[in-house]
């Protein structure tokens, strides 16, 4: 089985430790790394997994997943820089870290060690995420096959080119937001329509979560499925006038577009 030791005990890694564990990986193959003590505790208490340092974490891992926040990955690469890392494709650094590029982490670690960047989301805490995989220089096929079924316990997997990796980050790295704040305006909506919170909520999370079924299972495009329920002169055409009146598709657009271009600074501070 693959030993695998997670620097970070957040909730991605805290989601990741979840997912593992569900899928039947040994309790006995994860470590944690987390320095915050009632974190830790709070991690041995939910799931009886071994925490230690990073430095001991990672040694004999076979996959070292880095799941701080990106203001912290450098630190945490200085403590594993006092660990022998296995250069000769033995070990595997997997970054979970938002807008760190795999040439940081190559630039610090042993010529040729293999760097997979993984843009994650958090509806991976409920077993629903996205993982999208961006493999470094050094990366080969086997090492993306593992990579996949690890993330694999915790959702969808999808592999792009390190190039494309802002704009996943706009899209589904920062998406989660986006139909929460959706759901929150729909829901203030209902209330203001007459309705009590709790069944405005509860009619606008089944209807997302059935709207995403249907996407996800059907086949059809989102517009055809729109198109579906759109009647000519009908209720749904009256709100999404109104929507398109208010310039949806374009504020949209422009708030993918400026977290693109925020991931795309970061990636270009840490250089």
């Amino acid at each position: 089985m693959t030993r695998i030791a997670i620097i970070g005990g957040g909730k991605i890694g805290e989601a990741l430790i979840s997912g593992l564990l569900q899928a039947g990986h040994a309790i006995k193959d994860l470590v944690v790394a987390e320095q915050y003590q009632p974190r830790a505790d709070e991690l041995i208490a939910e799931y009886s997994i071994r925490v230690s340092t990073i430095a001991d974490a990672a040694e004999g891992a076979d996959v070292i997943v880095i799941a701080v926040k990106p203001g912290d990955v450098e630190s945490a690469l200085t403590a594993l820089t006092k660990v022998d890392l296995d250069g000769d494709l033995e070990q595997l650094i997997v970054s979970l870290a938002a807008g760190i590029p795999t040439g940081f982490f190559e630039t610090r670690l042993p010529a040729g060690f293999p760097v997979i960047r993984v843009m994650p989301n958090t509806p991976m805490l409920v077993g629903e995420g996205v993982s999208v995989l961006s493999p470094g220089r050094h990366v080969k096929a086997e090492h993306l096959e593992l990579v996949r079924g690890i993330l694999g316990s915790v959702g969808k997997v999808v592999t792009v080119p390190e190039s494309q990796i802002d704009a996943v980050t706009a899209v589904s790295g920062s998406g989660p937001a986006y139909f929460f704040l959706v759901a929150e305006a729909m829901i203030d909506a209902g209330v203001g329509l007459g309705l009590t919170r709790p069944v405005a909520t509860e009619l606008v999370v089944q209807t997302m979560v059935g709207s995403a079924a249907m996407l996800d299972r059907t086949g059809d495009s989102a517009t055809d499925l729109r198109a579906a329920v759109t009647s000519p002169g009908g209720t749904t055409a009256a709100a999404l006038r109104q929507l398109e009146a208010g310039g949806l598709r374009t504020a949209f657009f422009d708030a993918l577009d400026a977290a693109k271009s925020r991931s795309a600074a970061m990636g270009s501070a840490a250089e």
